[in-house]
C-alpha cells in the first residue's frame, strides 16, 4: 500500500503515516480547540473497527482510553432508522433530526427493550438480527419492520405521523446515549471541557441538550465533524503529536478562524467572468451594495450571498448563503420549495448578531459553526390555540411560532448561528445594517445549493444555481445581479436530472 502511495506522490521518499480514523476525528476536535485540556468523545457510523470513543486531550497529545467496535454503533443505528423513514443513508440524517419535533418518541423504549442494550456508562450492544448492514445490501431486517410495524418508506413518497415519531424515537435514544457517555466521561476525567467530532457530533440538536445539561464548562465541536474533518484531523495529528509542533490557545478563541478555509474569488477575477459571460451586473462599494441587499431583505426579497472564501464543513456561515428575511411568516415555504426545491419541512438557520442573540435565543454562549440548538425566547414565542395543537404534524408548520418565524422550528427551538465580525465582517456588516432598518439583528441563513447539489463554490456555481431557482438577486462579491436583468438560461438537460436527491 505504501508503494502505491508513494508513486502517487512523485516518488515521495519520506516517512508516511497513518493515523486510525477515530484518532484523526479526536485530533480534528481537540487540536483546532480553545482548551488546554480537554475530554474528547467521537462518535460516527464506522472507522476500521470503531465506532466511538473517548479520552483526554492535554497541550500538544491526544490519548484515547476507550472504544466501542463495530457492529455496535450509534451512527448506524441513527442511519438504520434514516433509511427506513425514506431518506437517504449517509446523507438524510439531519433530515430525521429536523424531523422529530414532528412527533413522539413513541418507540423509544421499545428500541431500548429490543434493538439496543444501553448501560449507565452510555457504552451498548446492537442485537444484530434487527439489522442488515453487515451482511446484505439494506440497513434494516425482516425483524425490524415487524418490531416497528411495516416495510420502510419509499422515498418521496407522503410522510405519516408514524415516520415523524419514528424520527422523534431514536433522536431521543441517541440524546439519552450521549448523555450518559458525556456523563461518564466527565467522572472518569475530570476534564471541565469537551470537545467533539465524528458525524454524530453534527446532531445540533443534541449537542444543545449537552450543552443546557451543564456537565462541563465549556463545549467545542469541530466544524466539519465527519470525515472531511478527519483529513484535517490526520494532519493535526501528525503536526502536534509525531513533529511536536508547539499549540497555543487561550481557552476561549479556536484557531480554525472561522472554518471560512476554502477558495476565494477576487473582484477582478469576478469581474472577468461576468464580462466574458455578457452576464448583464453592476458594480457597487460595500457601503452602497450592503443597503441595497438589506432594503432587499426588508422587502421580501431572497438573495444569494457569496463573498470571501469559502466555508470547510457542511454549513454555510455566510459566504455561500441564501440569505432572507426571519420575520416573514412565508419565507420558509418560499425557500424550501422555490428556492431548495426540497421538503416543506426542514427548518432554516438563523444568523444572529453575537451580541444580539440572548435577546432572541435561550443561548448564553457563541455558536460560530452552527453546530447548537437553543430555544427561542419565551416573550418572542407564539402560544399556540388548542384548534393549532390537534392540528396533524406536518400541518403545524404553517402556524407561527415566533416574531422570527421562518427560523422558529416547531418545537419552538432555532439552529443558531452567531456572528461575531471578528473573522467575517462583511456579513456582521450586512446583518448590522438589517438591524438598524428593521430592529431585528437576525436574518435566515441556509446554504447557497439547491437539494443534493455541493453548495456552490466558485463564481460560475452560483451564477449557475441563482438561475435555475426563483433567488431574486446575486451579490457576487462587490457586484449585483437582478433576475428581472439575466438571459433566459438555456440548457440541454433539465437540471434536477443531474444530482440525486439527498
Amino acid at each position: 500500500m505504501e508503494d502505491s502511495i508513494r508513486k502517487s506522490l512523485n516518488g515521495f521518499d519520506g516517512k508516511i503515516l497513518f493515523p486510525e480514523h477515530h484518532q484523526s476525528h479526536a485530533a480534528s476536535a481537540f487540536f483546532p480547540g480553545p482548551f488546554q485540556n480537554a475530554a474528547i468523545i467521537t462518535m460516527d457510523g464506522v472507522g476500521e473497527w470503531t465506532t466511538s470513543a473517548w479520552g483526554t486531550g492535554s497541550g500538544n497529545r491526544i490519548d484515547m482510553k476507550k472504544e466501542i467496535h463495530f457492529p455496535h454503533s450509534l451512527g448506524l443505528l441513527y442511519t438504520a432508522f434514516t433509511y427506513y423513514t425514506g431518506f437517504r443513508v449517509n446523507s438524510g440524517e439531519y433530515k430525521v433530526m429536523g424531523l422529530a419535533p414532528y412527533g413522539e418518541p413513541r418507540y423509544a423504549q421499545i428500541i431500548l427493550n429490543n434493538v439496543m442494550d444501553l448501560k449507565e456508562d452510555g457504552s451498548f450492544r446492537l442485537d444484530m438480527k434487527y439489522f442488515n448492514y453487515c451482511q446484505g445490501l439494506t440497513m434494516t431486517s425482516n425483524k425490524f419492520h415487524d418490531l416497528f410495524g411495516g416495510s420502510p418508506r419509499k422515498p418521496e413518497s407522503e410522510l405519516t405521523q408514524r415516520d415523524m415519531d419514528l424520527a422523534a424515537s431514536v433522536q431521543a435514544v441517541a440524546e439519552e446515549v450521549i448523555l450518559k457517555t458525556a456523563r461518564n466521561v466527565r467522572k472518569e476525567t475530570g476534564e471541565k471541557n469537551l470537545v467533539l467530532a465524528g458525524g454524530v457530533a453534527l446532531n445540533c440538536v443534541a449537542n444543545g441538550k449537552l450543552l443546557r445539561d451543564n456537565l462541563f464548562n465549556n463545549i467545542w465541536v469541530q466544524p466539519a465533524a465527519g470525515d472531511a474533518g478527519g483529513a484535517l484531523g490526520a494532519a493535526l495529528f501528525t503536526w502536534y503529536q509525531v513533529l511536536n509542533g508547539s499549540r497555543e490557545v487561550d481557552g476561549i478563541h479556536d484557531l480554525q478562524k472561522g472554518s471560512y478555509l476554502g477558495p476565494s474569488w477576487t473582484d477582478r477575477q469576478i469581474e472577468e467572468y461576468l464580462t466574458s459571460s455578457s452576464i448583464p451586473h453592476c458594480k457597487m462599494e460595500e457601503d452602497p451594495l450592503i443597503e441595497t441587499v438589506t432594503d432587499a431583505i426588508d422587502n421580501g426579497k431572497v438573495v444569494g450571498w457569496f463573498s470571501g472564501r469559502m466555508e470547510f464543513g457542511p454549513r454555510a456561515l455566510g459566504n455561500r448563503s441564501i440569505i432572507g428575511d426571519a420575520r416573514s411568516a412565508t419565507m420558509q415555504s418560499i425557500m424550501n420549495l422555490k428556492i431548495k426545491n426540497r421538503e416543506s419541512f426542514r427548518p432554516f438557520a438563523p444568523s444572529v448578531l453575537l451580541e444580539n442573540a440572548e435577546e432572541y435565543f435561550d443561548l448564553s454562549v457563541a455558536s460560530p459553526y452552527m453546530l447548537l440548538v437553543a430555544q427561542v425566547q419565551k416573550e418572542r414565542c407564539t402560544v399556540m390555540t388548542v384548534e393549532q395543537q390537534k392540528l396533524f404534524g406536518i400541518d403545524k408548520l404553517n402556524v407561527p411560532r415566533s416574531d422570527i418565524p421562518a427560523v422558529t422550528h416547531i418545537d419552538f427551538s432555532a439552529r443558531v448561528q452567531t456572528v461575531d465580525g471578528k473573522h467575517n465582517p462583511r456579513y456582521h456588516k450586512l446583518i448590522k445594517s438589517f438591524r438598524e432598518r428593521t430592529g431585528y439583528g437576525v436574518i435566515i441563513n441556509t446554504s447557497f445549493n439547491v437539494r443534493g447539489e455541493p453548495i456552490v463554490c466558485s463564481p460560475q456555481d452560483a451564477y449557475l444555481c441563482f438561475m435555475r431557482t426563483e433567488m431574486d438577486i446575486l451579490a457576487l462579491g462587490n457586484f449585483l445581479l437582478y433576475k428581472k436583468d439575466q438571459p433566459v438560461l438555456r440548457e440541454d438537460r433539465d437540471w434536477r436530472e443531474i444530482y440525486e436527491l439527498d
